[in-house]
């Protein structure tokens, strides 16, 4: 059987670990995957395409960058951890056309623009679970060219990505990612399918880039408005967007005038309502001259 990762296994995964005389780093959240079953879903979930240019943050030891790599895109890796460097190199010498990596902190995301040289950019990466949640959002509204992301998240931060309004996991999270970026998959992965294996439940899950939805110079203006509508999520968007708003000086009469410009409901509370209705609310916010934007 041919294997999609020659380092999806607990023997090769310790063995390469004693090569490069490396252990891992609970503080940078390594969790080595190394069931080839779970490599092989995420790159079919991803739905890679020749002309792929595939983002990697934290690749670690290169299970996922060899998989990824043997399929024939090109890859470019973001690794924080320095004791990675011998092992990066390595991989470059062996994919010297298709491999790049940067040593430096992902959530730097400004750094990389430069990089982006195609347009079928693909996000796909096992990410460390504390910053994972920050990393997709922000490389989707910074980096235009991600077309999708395929990530390795905790189940919980899975589930707020793709909540329905209504749920228990819908929130400003998952309002903000959703006018970006629609889900299109997921499934949940094994504690013991890494080495370590982690506290917590992992999925994987597929993002899409939605090109029909907010533009850049409308983000600001309705991700104010999603905050100030979810900072108290007991009150109706109207009470909870006004104890908001009130602390940031704005004229809150123009609160009213804002729900009965777009015919949005003031009664009800944040949770209820689409991610669209946010976005109507945001671009009515840029039209009220009595609120600044």
């Amino acid at each position: 059987m041919t294997l999609n990762s020659p380092l999806a296994s607990p023997r090769a995964t310790l063995d390469k670990l004693a090569k490069w005389g490396i252990t891992t780093r609970k503080a940078l959240g390594q969790h080595f995957l190394i069931d080839d079953g779970v490599v092989g879903k995420i790159i079919r979930l991803a739905k890679l395409q020749p002309e792929d240019l595939v983002l990697e943050v934290g690749p670690g030891i290169g299970t996922l960058t060899e998989a990824l790599l043997l399929k024939g895109v090109r890859v470019l890796a973001i690794e924080k951890d320095q004791r990675l460097l011998a092992v990066l190199d390595d991989i470059k010498l062996r994919y010297p056309q298709s491999f790049d990596f940067l040593v430096a902190d992902a959530l730097d995301v400004t750094a990389y623009g430069k990089k982006m040289e195609l347009e079928h950019t693909k996000l796909i990466a096992n990410l460390p679970y504390a910053v994972a949640a920050t990393i997709v959002l922000d490389y989707f509204q910074h980096m235009g060219t991600i077309q999708s992301a395929t990530v390795m998240v905790q189940k919980e931060v899975a589930a707020r990505m793709a909540a329905k309004p209504g749920s228990k996991d819908y929130g400003a999270y998952s309002v903000k990612l959703q006018l970006i970026a629609e889900p299109q998959g997921s499934f949940q992965v094994s504690q013991t399918c890494f080495l370590p294996p982690p506290r917590v439940d992992s999925s994987v899950i597929r993002l899409d880039r939605r090109n029909d939805k907010i533009e850049p110079e409308e983000i600001p203006g309705t991700f104010r408005v999603i905050e100030a509508a979810f900072a108290e999520r007991r009150k109706t968007i109207r009470n909870s967007m006004r104890s908001q708003f009130a602390l940031q000086g704005y004229d809150l009469s123009s609160i009213d005038i804002l729900f009965e410009s777009t015919g949005i409901p003031s009664s009800v509370r944040a949770e209820s309502l689409s991610p669209d209705s946010f976005l109507v609310l945001g671009r009515a916010l840029g039209s009220i001259e009595a609120l600044p934007v």
